[in-house]
């Protein structure tokens, strides 16, 4: 066999290889999308494939521990996919992803942006690029601040359960930083209140006097929430548009660092 049919015939068996690929993918999309009742015939139907096709796949997927076949026939995901899972969330980090997003995307480069997680009361930075406009504050990867006053912080404590934040908070609520800042449990579960609504944060001169920062909330793969990200302006730059615009695209931005950390929402969705 000369060495252009040999090629012609891989590339033959390959394309007739693909449309099993992409069949088996709908079948763990499928039995994905159930509670794990799904039998042969069920998947046959959903799917509204050939009966031997879906049994010959089956049984290869079983095989491989891609699925599992239950006692009374149904199927559900196999161990071997979490092999998979482990290794994207090994490669996954926040951090890099954040530098990665704002090392191409340049949209807000003329406004500070930070990124936080919450270590007890106070926030932590992880990840920050300051702009080149002076704000009177410059903010440091390691810096710690009370997480009722920043953007970061009132977010991510928004969605905490309250009795987690009465515990956190109730004994023992930050001194204030500047006039501005929130003053007790009470009023920050109010104003938690609109951010969860508003899907939003706002740090209007709380950390320090005439910096108004806006926050929205990074999740992870499972959609818990890992990590806040705020971009930070001079309250005297900024109007009641400029905020809401800056808002809109905070939640935009973390939509879509929450997807590079696996989540499925679409990058416009809020995270909040």
């Amino acid at each position: 066999m000369s060495r252009e049919a040999l090629t012609s015939r891989i590339e033959g068996r390959t394309e007739e290889n693909v449309p099993a690929l992409r069949r088996a993918f709908q079948i763990l999309d499928l039995v994905a999308g159930s509670d794990g009742s799904l039998n042969a015939a069920e998947i046959t139907r959903g799917l509204s494939l050939p009966k031997s096709t879906v049994h010959g796949l089956l049984k290869v997927m079983v095989e491989l521990n891609v699925l599992v076949r239950s006692s009374n026939g149904s199927f559900k995901l196999g161990p071997h996919l979490m092999r998979w899972a482990h290794g994207f969330l090994a490669e996954v980090d926040v951090v890099s992803a954040f530098q990665e997003f704002f090392a191409v995307d340049t949209a807000l480069s003329q406004y500070t942006i930070t990124l936080a997680v919450l270590d007890g009361d106070h926030v932590v930075y992880i990840g920050c690029r300051n702009s080149n406009q002076p704000l009177g504050l410059t903010f440091r990867i390691g810096m710690r601040l009370p997480a009722p006053f920043t953007a970061t912080g009132k977010m991510l404590l928004s969605q905490l359960p309250d009795a987690d934040l009465v515990e956190m908070l109730g004994g023992r609520f930050p001194a204030p930083m500047t006039a501005q800042s929130v003053s007790s449990l009470d009023e920050l579960r109010k104003e938690l209140q609109i951010i969860r609504q508003r899907g939003y944060s706002i740090d209007d001169g709380e950390v320090r006097a005439g910096i108004i920062c806006i926050g929205s909330v990074i999740r992870d793969h499972s959609g818990k929430v890992i990590a806040g990200i705020a971009t930070s302006l001079l309250r005297s730059d900024s109007t009641q548009e400029i905020i809401e615009e800056l808002g809109a695209r905070m939640i935009s931005i973390a939509g879509r660092l929450s997807q590079r950390m696996g989540i499925t929402a679409g990058p416009d969705s809020p995270v909040a």
